[in-house]
């Protein structure tokens, strides 16, 4: 075989091997669009869903406060601390931080903060402890009142309610169609 048909051969060969890169290489871009395209709808997905979870739980914890609300002056009363004021979800901001309180019981002389969950953890109980130590700061006008914590939810994730109860804390739950304390007659509350 001559040179010439030779070098023919081997240019016809390197035009199929140029022509096959250039089809996979759009072959590889197509899938590079798909692929950005399928990871854009599903982190959308995911949006759309986190939202949905963040509303439901959000309800859950106002349906949570909205039942235990009406019986906390009767509870604490029960437990010789007399509070004749309820607020539900109080905000503060101060100097760019903000805390929120899902129930706040006063009266002259306490101030009972209550976190209420729709499921109570641990974690839940470290936020309300350090929410609590921060009150005064953020609400200066109770300066003088005893503050005393209490943690409440439907469901009570295993050893939150003993945690919150060595910290201090009363604990809240469902009983039957209303609301009571848990803790036993001999619980000293935690005053700040």
């Amino acid at each position: 075989m001559s040179d010439i048909s030779q070098e023919s051969v081997h240019a016809e060969e390197i035009r199929q091997i140029w022509a096959l890169f250039r089809e996979t290489e759009q072959e590889r871009r197509e899938g590079y669009k798909e692929l950005r395209e399928g990871y854009r709808e599903l982190r959308e997905l995911f949006q759309k869903t986190g939202k949905k979870v963040d509303d439901l739980t959000g309800k859950w914890g106002r349906f949570v406060e909205g039942m235990i609300a009406p019986g906390v002056e009767r509870l604490f009363e029960e437990r010789n601390i007399r509070v004749n004021t309820v607020y539900q979800h109080v905000r503060r901001r101060k100097d760019g931080k903000e805390i929120e309180i899902d129930i706040l019981a006063i009266d002259g002389e306490y101030a009972v903060l209550i976190e209420a969950k729709s499921t109570l953890g641990t974690e839940d109980v470290r936020e309300h402890l350090d929410r609590i130590g921060k009150f005064r700061t953020f609400f200066p006008e109770y300066a003088d009142r005893s503050i005393v914590g209490a943690v409440a939810g439907i469901v009570i994730e295993e050893n939150a309610d003993r945690f919150a109860y060595k910290n201090g804390l009363f604990v809240i739950a469902q009983s039957g169609e209303a609301v009571k304390i848990l803790n036993d007659s001999k619980f000293k509350p935690k005053q700040w």
